[in-house]
């Protein structure tokens, strides 16, 4: 992936897959009907709890399993909008998930590059590119639904 294609992470520039999704849950439930689950925030619980959540935790507070052994604490992920003044970050987070646009002049960095592991091909016409880009956007999609208030500072 070249540098130009950083716009391609825009949620605007969705896989085939995501799409599909979007519009399911764009349907909305009958009248009279409880608002079903949206079907790419699923997807994306599914996806942080196979590959974030060993780090960051299930809940999402950088509270996994692996948080004691890794030289850098787990970010809470919880409260990525508190922490932004009420924003959250689309694309900025799809950038930084996908890894692999970080200039090398920010340094290391311990979380695993998921642009290069995600995307296991789906169908004949999606690029990997399309189901990462797609199951980066469920991820991130996931935690929206996950943020809360920052914590007082003490």
């Amino acid at each position: 992936m070249k540098r130009s294609d950083v716009s391609t992470l825009s949620p605007r520039w969705l896989g085939s897959a995501a799409l599909a999704l979007l519009a399911l849950a764009a349907a909305g439930p009958a009248a009279g009907q409880p608002a079903e689950p949206d079907p790419l925030a699923q997807a994306g619980e599914r996806l942080y709890v196979r590959y974030c959540a060993v780090c960051h935790g299930k809940s999402g507070r950088g509270d996994g399993p692996f948080a004691g052994i890794l030289r850098t604490a787990p970010t809470d992920l919880t409260t990525i909008a508190a922490r932004r003044g009420g924003t959250y970050p689309d694309e900025e987070l799809a950038q930084h998930v996908d890894g692999r646009l970080v200039p090398l002049a920010h340094g290391t960095r311990e979380m695993p590059v998921w642009g290069r592991w995600l995307g296991e091909p789906i169908g004949e016409d999606m690029s990997r590119d399309e189901v990462v880009r797609g199951e980066i956007l469920a991820m991130l999609t996931y935690l929206k639904t996950i943020q809360r208030d920052a914590a007082p500072a003490k």
